[in-house]
């Protein structure tokens, strides 16, 4: 166990966190996180369904009004990775690939007319970088995604907020409301408030909706202690423990906040312009028409089993066909019916980062449908992930509530195990960085997960600033 002072201990209760819960995570560091064991990647009719028909929009356009519905952001990101490569030439004035194409198509930028009104006269090619990414002008390294002036239209342009307020008003609506949460960080709630107050109006006349907005931020006691090298605590330069936010998976204690039967989640970034919208939008509709026949088919069975009518047979095909699970007893059926329900859109994978979908094999041999990170599989699998022929996109539709009304407390359906560990540094020292369970891996790993493929119109994300040229967004 780490020795901490009377400073240290004040330090990790301000984080809502104990002492012997940081010397859980040590021990965490110290040990290392198991590796998934994974048995093949997921495929057509093999875990994923294919796309699906316009009649599961049309259904779940049918019986919306009769759910309450939002839609989920994680929107804590600053752009400050977004604008890396213009940060690097700041620092070194090298000109690399990115920074280039910036400069050369400036005037293709939604920002364009932003910046050119607080551009100095025959600005050298520094001041401009500087003008977009620095707080001299936009500061758009430094402000969150969601505040980036993403679109530009004939008439307007639109931050990444603004184009979630569109879609919401497309697909997550009900009954003549949208609901919209965003997870954002501390220091840029004051940010969201004030561009929401200006938009907020001009979507709510322009798509005939009222606008719910909530915001949260990550909690604190889901952060985790950085250690040295040699699993030490991490130290300042004043001597304080270093605690960072632990990904993602954290935003699973924001999730359980949210009280609706239908949450979609999308990230951000994954927003596209109004010319590729439709497709984006029947598919989300698609998404949420198959979540709500499949929670009614699983209800249906849980009333079956309570009145001591169900065909355990008929009930065993379902969840191997529909809910990602096999090689299962007959007495773990009632439990496995008994967990929240996502429906994840896949799309096929050329070659864009993230996890994907596998089957892997648990502790007691149950075989489960999971999304799985590089970082989860061990050296000697990494060639099933470099054959997978899909990958996450992070676009799930959820259904938190059970067949009798109660909503799931989603902290019990957390795989603790599916963290990982990475290096770090901080001014100039390496250190050892934790990641919690992610939101849409280990945090939801007990959920039933239901993989649909879904086109790759519909995952135009921006990572980086010039992908904002690319598809979807110019």
């Amino acid at each position: 166990m780490a020795q901490f002072s009377q400073n240290d201990i004040e330090q990790i209760q301000s984080h809502g966190l104990s002492v012997s819960d940081v010397d859980q995570q040590i021990s965490d560091f110290k040990r290392g996180f198991p590796f998934a064991s994974i048995i093949s990647a997921a495929t057509i009719n093999n875990g994923i369904f294919p796309m699906l028909s316009d009649e599961y929009a049309k259904y779940y356009e049918s019986v919306q009004n009769n759910y309450k519905i939002t839609k989920f952001v994680p929107a804590s990101g600053a752009a400050t990775r977004m604008s890396k490569d213009l940060f690097e030439f700041l620092e070194t004035n090298n000109i690399n690939k990115i920074t280039q194409t910036t400069l050369d198509n400036l005037k293709d930028f939604a920002f364009y007319d932003e910046l050119i009104q607080i551009l100095p006269t025959n600005a050298s090619d520094k001041v401009i970088i500087e003008h977009i990414i620095t707080e001299t002008g936009l500061n758009y390294g430094n402000l969150p995604k969601g505040l980036i002036t993403f679109h530009k239209y004939q008439t307007e342009t639109r931050s990444a907020i603004a184009e979630h307020l569109v879609e919401g008003a497309h697909y997550a609506s009900s009954n003549g409301e949208t609901n919209i949460h965003f997870t954002v960080s501390p220091e840029h709630i004051d940010g969201f408030l004030k561009h929401l107050d200006k938009i907020i109006p001009i979507y709510q006349s322009r798509y005939g909706t009222r606008y719910n907005i909530s915001i949260s931020t990550q909690k604190s006691e889901t952060d985790t202690i950085a250690v040295n090298p040699d699993n030490t605590p991490f130290r300042n330069d004043d001597n304080t423990l270093l605690f960072r936010p632990a990904g993602h998976g954290a935003l699973i204690k924001n999730l359980n906040k949210i009280d609706s039967d239908i949450i979609f989640i999308k990230n951000i970034d994954n927003v596209c312009n109004d010319q590729l919208r439709n497709d984006t939008i029947l598919h989300k509709r698609a998404l949420a028409g198959l979540a709500i026949k499949i929670q009614t088919q699983i209800f249906e069975y849980q009333t079956a089993l309570d009145s001591g009518t169900a065909d355990l047979n008929q009930i065993r095909k379902f969840i191997e066909q529909n809910l990602g699970i096999r090689k299962f007893a007959d007495s773990d059926i009632a439990k496995i019916l008994n967990r929240p329900l996502r429906i994840c859109g896949m799309i096929r994978n050329t070659g864009a980062p993230g996890g994907g979908p596998f089957w892997i094999k648990d502790k007691d041999g149950t075989e489960t449908l999971q999304i799985i990170e590089s970082s989860q599989i061990s050296p000697d699998q990494k060639h099933i992930m470099t054959n997978g022929e899909y990958f996450n996109p992070v676009d799930l539709i959820c259904m938190p509530y059970d067949y009798k009304g109660n909503k799931f407390n989603l902290d019990d359906f957390i795989d603790y195990s599916a963290g990982f560990i990475s290096e770090k540094s901080k001014n100039g020292r390496p250190l050892r960085a934790m990641e919690r369970p992610g939101l849409w891996n280990g945090a939801m790993a007990y959920w039933n997960s239901v993989f649909v493929e879904i086109p790759a119109s519909t995952f135009t994300p921006a990572k980086t600033i010039i992908d904002l040229l690319g598809y979807g967004h110019k």
